[in-house]
């Protein structure tokens, strides 16, 4: 595998025999990652456990294989499918506007009939307006947990949160579907509502997540046991009262389709994204 190193990044490069894999997502019916490694290096990077299966002794973060996969010859293969791209990396970190991998996965979907998820923290996604336009139903959500950028530099290493904004503002007006994705909630520092009323002008879906932990930080955390969910339940009162008050739907763990009438996002409580079932995203929750 060949390595040179790029700002500080390790950058590799690995041959894969299939880009699309089978998803065990609550949103997702194929998983799609154009890379392996994610250089916004979040804090909290709940994909971080993937490491162990890259072969890289470096801290995640620092290194990016940039995939290489057989073309995609039979794009309709994949029609009616949810095809998620970015589940354990961002198809639009820095180094994507070198490689153009998720450029390239794009233009091989075209004409696939796929209902396609692009989940980033990136405005880089802003230049393939072009494709998303033509591919049809697409969604592009943004992660979105603070609107302190003093907080959000010190968790993540990707663009301003108001960059952020302004893209999701572009991709919304040209009338593709957006999300606001506030994941992770960070207890006593996320403030959803404030972020709710920066952006839902120009998003159709408002998800909501708990923090995604792995492992033992996760026990080590009192409200993140599941015999104590007094923390989160307030919350979700807090987003249903929210919900009410701006006339917006409010579900849980769904992810309606279509447009929505401006300032009305739907608001998806995704708190107990862990028991949604498999990858047919049912909002049904395991009993």
């Amino acid at each position: 595998m060949a390595q040179m190193m790029m700002d500080c990044i390790l950058i590799g490069e690995v041959e894969t025999k299939d880009i699309m894999t089978k998803s065990s997502l609550p949103v997702g019916g194929y998983s799609v990652n154009p890379y392996v490694g994610c250089t916004h290096a979040c804090r909290y990077c709940y994909a971080s456990f993937m490491k162990r299966f890259t072969g890289h002794t470096e801290e995640w973060g620092t290194f990016l294989d940039v995939k290489h996969w057989p073309e995609i010859k039979n794009p309709r293969k994949y029609a009616g499918q949810r095809v998620v791209i970015g589940s354990v990396t961002d198809g639009y970190n820095p180094q994507e506007e070198v490689f153009q991998n998720t450029r390239k996965l794009l233009e091989q979907l075209r004409g696939s009939g796929a209902d396609i998820l692009i989940c980033t923290k990136s405005d880089l996604v802003v230049r393939d307006l072009d494709l998303l336009k033509e591919l049809g139903q697409v969604t592009v959500s943004w992660s979105i947990n603070t609107l302190d950028e003093a907080f959000k530099d010190d968790m993540d290493s990707a663009v301003s949160i108001e960059r952020r904004l302004s893209a999701m503002k572009k991709v919304y007006d040209a009338g593709i579907r957006t999300v606001c994705f506030v994941s992770p909630v960070f207890p006593g520092i996320t403030d959803f509502e404030a972020i709710f009323e920066r952006v839902k002008d120009q998003c159709d879906l408002f998800w909501l997540e708990n923090l995604n932990l792995r492992g033992g930080f996760k026990k080590t955390i009192a409200i993140y046991n599941k015999k104590d969910r007094s923390y989160f339940e307030g919350l979700e009162a807090r987003a249903e009262a929210m919900a009410k008050r701006y006339d917006c739907p409010f579900v849980d763990n769904e992810m309606p389709y279509g447009r929505v009438p401006q300032g009305h996002p739907v608001i998806v409580d995704y708190f107990y994204h862990e028991e949604i079932r498999g990858s047919e995203n049912t909002g049904t929750r395991r009993k």
